[in-house]
């Protein structure tokens, strides 16, 4: 319950501009030369800060620059934090978990699945943007379902003008999006665990960040519940900082014994 009201209260800090959503207009102050620290399109109507990922390919786009800014504060906020990112503070993390309550069968996700995010990561975030002479942030614009959902759905319900121009490009990002959400609805943090490439960086940093989950082996009964209670197929007694552990808690409010702080 903590942890949801972390996640309420981080989502509409980072985006206190709801009204926007009526009339279709973005805040452009000086805030939004600063990055949030989870996935949150700065198209959003409701946004104040930019997205980390987005500010990477930007000025990526910028004459072939690398975003320096960006990927500075994203990897001290990771090795702050970590994943717990992902678990507490990103709006985008709030939606997918909130689309697993929906009643379903759920599936289990392969493993070389999870590892779809990195290649994400360096093609379409690293390498794409200041490959070319006129960049593009490539993957906002060809494969982000949270801009879509956040940003581009709300604008074209705002502005008849957008409507018009909708073309095959859109037609792919929607595409996306559904699949997305039906795959968040069947699996846990589906988009998370597979295509964030922001979520790709806070989980290499997770081994070294400040905040971690400790295992005291010698306080281990062997019992299994926190293995059960992950909903990312983890088994904290193995491998406690995983690059896929979001620091939900469960693991740690289960264990009879303490084992897990």
């Amino acid at each position: 319950m903590k942890r949801r009201l972390i996640q309420l209260a981080a989502t509409l800090l980072t985006n206190p501009h709801a009204t926007n959503f009526l009339n279709g207009k973005l805040y452009r102050g000086e805030l939004k030369n600063f990055c949030a620290p989870g996935l949150n399109c700065w198209s959003c109507p409701a946004a104040t800060f930019s997205c980390p990922i987005g500010a990477m390919q930007a000025v990526g786009g910028a004459g072939g620059k690398f975003g320096f800014y960006a990927a500075g504060v994203t990897l001290l906020i990771g090795l702050i934090l970590g994943r717990a990112v992902c678990g507490f503070l990103c709006p985008f993390g709030l939606i997918q978990e909130l689309l697993n309550k929906i009643p379903s069968p759920k599936i289990f996700l392969p493993r070389k699945l999870l590892r779809v995010k990195y290649f994400l990561l360096i093609i379409f975030v690293l390498i794409l943007p200041v490959a070319t002479e006129f960049g593009e942030p490539t993957f906002c614009e060809y494969i982000c379902p949270a801009g879509t959902l956040e940003a581009g759905l709300p604008l074209i319900a705002t502005h008849e003008e957008f409507r018009g121009v909708l073309g095959n490009l859109f037609a792919l990002k929607l595409s996306v999006l559904f699949a997305v959400i039906f795959f968040c609805v069947v699996a846990h943090r589906f988009f998370c665990r597979v295509m964030c490439p922001l979520g790709a960086i806070y989980g290499l940093l997770n081994k070294y960040s400040f905040y971690q989950i400790r295992y005291a082996q010698d306080k281990c009964i062997g019992c299994g519940q926190c293995k059960k209670s992950c909903p990312l197929d983890l088994d904290p007694t193995k491998d406690f900082n995983s690059v896929e552990c979001v620091r939900c808690g469960r693991c740690k409010k289960i264990c009879p014994t303490r084992a897990l702080t």
